[in-house]
C-alpha cells in the first residue's frame, strides 16, 4: 500500500515543537498537521501521513513533555483518510493494513501515560475526528467549519475507532445520529456548538485566540486545577436505540447502503466489546467495503461535489463578469422572497422587489424580515447583520426602481407570454448591460429573449426549492446569450454559494426533465392499473431519499403537471400526459397524509386492467432514465455524464451510493441494454473490470 500511496498521496506532515506554557515546570509538545497547502486543500491522512504522525508522537514523548497536543494548520484540523489512494488498494490484505495502521498510530495517543489533547482548530471529519477522539481531552474552536463522521455516505464506516469511541463518549442515540443519520441526510455537518453540547469536545473556545486559550486550558487540566467531568453513558437503552435505527434503515434504504448496516453492527459491538476487538471488527468491515460498488460510486460522487462543482465545465473566463451592485427581483411571492433574502445575505447589495400591487410587495418584504428575525432568534445572525439586511431589501410597485440594477431576475408565473411581457417592459427601463435572469424551471430562455433588442444578456437561473437549502443552480445559456452575461451569472452563482452547472437551453434542462420522465413511468404504471402502493414502492431497492409520491407532494402536483405538459409538447413520444396526474393536480388534494397515500386522491383515479409488478415498474423507470440521459448527452444539454450526476445529487438529493444516477445504470447493465453503451468507463465509478 505504501508504494501506491507514495505516487498519489499528498502527505500531511506532523510537525513537532516544544511550547512553554505558563504554570508548567516543563514544555508541552505541540504536533501540528500540515500538508503544505492552504485551507482549500485540507489535511488528510494516508499511509505517509500516518507514518509522519507516528514519528511525531515518538519524538514528542521522548522529550518528557508536560502534555502532548495535536492541532491543524489554519482553518483545518484534518478531514480524514486520503481518499485518492483508496481505489488503488489491490487486495483485502492491503485494506486491512490501512485500517490497522491508523488504529495502531491513533492508539498511542489513547494509551499514552502523558496527557494528550486535541486542539480542534478547524474542520475535523472522518479519520480527523477519530484522531481527536483518541486524545484524552478535546478543545474545539467556535470557528470550525465542519465536524462529521461522513463515511457511511460514501459507502464506508468510520474505520479508525469512531464506532467504538464515540458511543462510549456521548451515548448511543447521539452516536447513531453522527455515524448513520447525518451522513444519510445529504452528509449533514455538526456545528461546533452542537458538537460541544453532545460532549464530543470538552470545551468550546473562541477562534480569535484559540491556540493560546487551548494551551492555557490544557495547563489547568494538567495542574489539577480543572477536572473534566463527562456524564455516564446510559447502556440500558443501547439495544433499543439500535433496534429502532435498524427498522428506520430497512424502511428507508431497503439494504441499498450496506455500509449503514455494517455501521450499526459496529455500534452494537461497542456496548460490551473491548476496544481491541471492536477496532479489529472495524478493520474487517473496512476491508469488505473497500471492494463494494457502493463505495466506488460514493467516491465518484464525492469527487464531483468537491471538485467538479467548484470548477464548472464550460463556464466563460471569470474576468468577463460584470460587477453587480444592485439586484432587482420581479415578483414578491414565496420564491421571489426567498431569492431576495439569499441575494441580500450573500451579495450584500441592495435588493428591490416589485409586484402588481402594494399588498403583495408588502407581504414579500415582510416575509424577508420575518426570516431575518428567525435567524436572530436562533442565534444564527447578530443584530447588526440583521439591521443591515433590513435596509438592503425593499419593495415597490414601480419597475422604474430597476433603472440602476446590474442584475434583474424574474420569478413570475411559469408562462412564456407572461415572462416575455415582463422582459419587454424591463428592457425600456434597464441599461443595455443589465443581465436579465429568468428563474424558469422548464421554459425556453431563447424564446423568452427572442423579441428583445438585447437578447444576448438573457440567461437562465434555475434555483431549486427551498432556495436556501439546495445547493444546485442550473445556469442556462440561450442561443444568443453572450460570454459576459454568462460569466456574470457564474460569478453571482459562486457568491450565492451555489454549485453551478452550465446547461443548454433544452426543455426542463436536467433535473426536472429526468424527474418528470421518472414520474411519468410511475404514473403510466398507475394508469395501467398498478396499485398506487406498488408503483410508489417499486424503486425502494435504490434507496432514494423519498418515494415518487412524496416527491410529487414536495414538487406540487400542479407544477409537475405543468412541467410534464411542457415536455410533452417538446417530446410527445416519451412524455405522456397522465389524466390521473391532471385529476390530482386539479383537485388540490394533498397526495400524502401522515406518510400514507391520501385515500381521497386514490378515489380520483381512473385506471386500466393491466397492472404491472413492482419489478416491471422499476425496470421501466430505469430504462426511461437511461434513454433520456443518452438523448440529453447526444443533444449537448450538458458537457458530460458527470454533470448529469452532479445535478441529480445536488438538485434532487439522489444519494452518493448511486453515484447520482449513471453509475447505477452502468452497474445494473441498464445503460448497455437500453442504449448500447456505458455512460462511464469501467473503474470510473465502479470496481475495475
Amino acid at each position: 500500500m505504501s508504494t501506491i500511496a507514495a505516487a498519489n498521496e499528498v502527505v500531511t506532515k506532523a510537525l513537532v515543537r516544544r511550547v512553554n506554557v505558563p504554570g508548567l515546570d516543563r514544555p508541552a509538545a505541540l504536533i501540528t498537521l500540515d500538508n503544505g497547502f492552504d485551507h482549500t486543500k485540507p489535511n488528510t491522512l494516508g499511509p505517509g501521513g500516518l507514518t509522519s504522525l507516528d514519528e511525531a508522537i515518538t519524538e514528542a514523548l521522548a522529550a518528557n513533555p508536560a502534555f502532548v497536543a495535536v492541532t491543524g494548520k489554519p482553518y483545518v484540523f484534518c478531514v480524514g483518510a486520503d481518499l485518492v489512494s483508496l481505489p488503488q488498494i489491490a487486495d483485502r490484505e492491503q485494506a486491512l493494513e490501512v485500517g490497522r495502521l491508523g488504529h495502531r498510530v491513533f492508539a498511542r495517543l489513547k494509551d499514552s501515560d502523558v496527557p494528550t489533547f486535541a486542539f480542534v482548530n478547524g474542520a475535523a471529519m472522518g479519520g480527523g475526528l477519530e484522531l481527536a477522539l483518541h486524545c484524552h481531552y478535546r478543545t474545539l474552536s467556535g470557528g470550525a467549519a465542519a465536524l462529521a463522521l461522513p463515511e457511511v455516505s460514501l459507502g464506508l464506516v468510520p474505520g479508525w475507532g469512531g464506532t467504538q469511541l464515540l458511543p462510549n463518549l456521548i451515548g448511543i442515540p447521539a452516536a447513531t445520529q453522527v455515524v448513520i443519520q447525518n451522513p444519510l441526510m445529504q452528509n449533514k455537518m455538526l456545528k461546533p456548538k452542537q458538537a460541544a453540547e453532545m460532549g464530543i469536545a470538552d470545551v468550546l473556545l473562541e477562534p480569535a485566540d484559540f491556540l493560546e486559550r487551548s494551551l492555557e486550558w490544557a495547563a489547568r487540566v494538567v495542574r489539577g486545577e480543572l477536572t473534566v467531568s463527562r456524564p455516564e453513558v446510559d447502556r440500558d437503552m443501547w439495544d433499543g436505540v439500535l433496534f429502532f435505527a435498524r427498522q428506520m434503515l430497512d424502511q428507508r434504504l431497503h439494504g441499498a447502503v450496506p455500509a449503514a448496516n455494517r455501521a450499526l453492527e459496529l455500534l452494537a459491538l461497542a456496548k460490551e466489546a473491548d476496544f481491541a476487538a471492536g477496532t479489529a471488527a472495524e478493520d474487517e468491515a473496512l476491508a469488505d467495503l473497500v471492494f463494494s460498488e457502493e463505495l466506488r460510486s460514493g467516491l465518484y460522487a464525492f469527487d464531483l461535489v468537491q471538485r467538479r462543482a467548484k470548477r464548472p465545465v464550460g463556464a466563460p473566463d471569470k474576468g468577463l463578469a460584470r460587477e453587480v451592485t444592485k439586484v432587482g427581483i420581479v415578483g414578491a411571492g414565496l420564491m421571489a422572497s426567498q431569492l431576495a433574502l439569499l441575494f441580500a445575505r450573500r451579495l450584500q447589495v441592495p435588493v428591490v422587489m416589485t409586484d402588481l400591487d402594494q399588498s403583495r410587495v408588502d407581504k414579500g418584504v415582510a416575509y424577508v424580515h420575518a426570516q431575518i428575525e428567525k435567524q436572530v432568534a436562533k442565534g444564527r445572525m447578530d443584530k447588526g447583520t440583521a439591521a443591515k439586511l433590513y435596509g438592503l431589501v425593499s419593495g415597490s410597485v414601480d419597475k422604474g426602481v430597476f433603472a440602476d440594477a446590474d442584475l434583474v431576475i424574474e420569478a413570475v408565473f411559469e408562462d412564456l407570454g407572461v415572462k416575455k411581457q415582463v422582459w419587454a417592459e424591463l428592457e425600456k427601463i434597464v441599461s443595455p448591460e443589465t443581465v436579465l435572469a429568468t428563474n424558469t424551471s422548464s421554459l425556453s430562455v431563447t424564446a423568452m429573449a427572442a423579441d428583445l433588442e438585447h437578447p444576448e444578456r438573457v440567461v437562465g437561473f434555475h434555483f431549486f426549492n427551498p432556495v436556501a437549502v439546495l445547493p444546485l443552480l442550473e445556469i442556462v445559456r440561450g442561443e444568443r446569450t453572450d460570454d459576459a452575461s454568462l460569466a456574470t451569472a457564474f460569478a453571482v452563482g459562486k457568491q450565492l454559494r451555489k454549485s453551478c452547472v452550465l446547461v443548454a437551453d433544452a426543455p426542463a434542462f436536467v433535473v426536472n426533465r429526468l424527474l418528470t420522465r421518472f414520474l411519468g413511468e410511475i404514473f403510466a404504471a398507475v394508469d395501467a392499473g398498478t396499485p398506487l402502493e406498488v408503483a410508489d414502492s417499486a424503486l425502494d431497492p435504490l434507496g432514494l431519499p423519498m418515494r415518487p409520491l412524496a416527491l410529487l407532494q414536495l414538487v406540487g402536483p400542479a407544477v409537475a403537471h405543468h412541467v410534464g405538459g411542457t415536455l410533452h409538447a417538446a417530446f410527445p413520444d416519451r412524455f405522456a400526459v397522465s389524466d390521473n396526474l391532471k385529476r390530482i393536480a386539479e383537485s388540490g388534494q394533498p397526495v400524502m397524509m401522515d406518510d400514507e397515500v391520501n385515500p381521497e386522491v386514490a378515489k380520483l383515479l381512473v385506471v386500466g386492467d393491466a397492472p404491472l409488478t413492482a419489478e416491471q415498474v422499476r425496470r421501466n423507470a430505469l430504462d426511461a432514465l437511461a434513454q433520456e440521459i443518452r438523448l440529453m448527452l447526444d443533444e449537448g444539454v450538458v458537457a458530460e455524464a458527470q454533470d448529469i450526476d452532479l445535478c441529480m445529487i445536488l438538485g434532487a438529493g439522489w444519494p452518493f451510493h448511486l453515484g447520482g444516477v449513471t453509475p447505477y445504470l452502468d452497474r445494473t447493465g441498464t445503460s448497455e441494454r437500453v442504449t448500447g453503451a456505458r455512460f462511464l468507463p469501467p473503474g470510473a465509478a465502479s470496481l475495475p473490470a
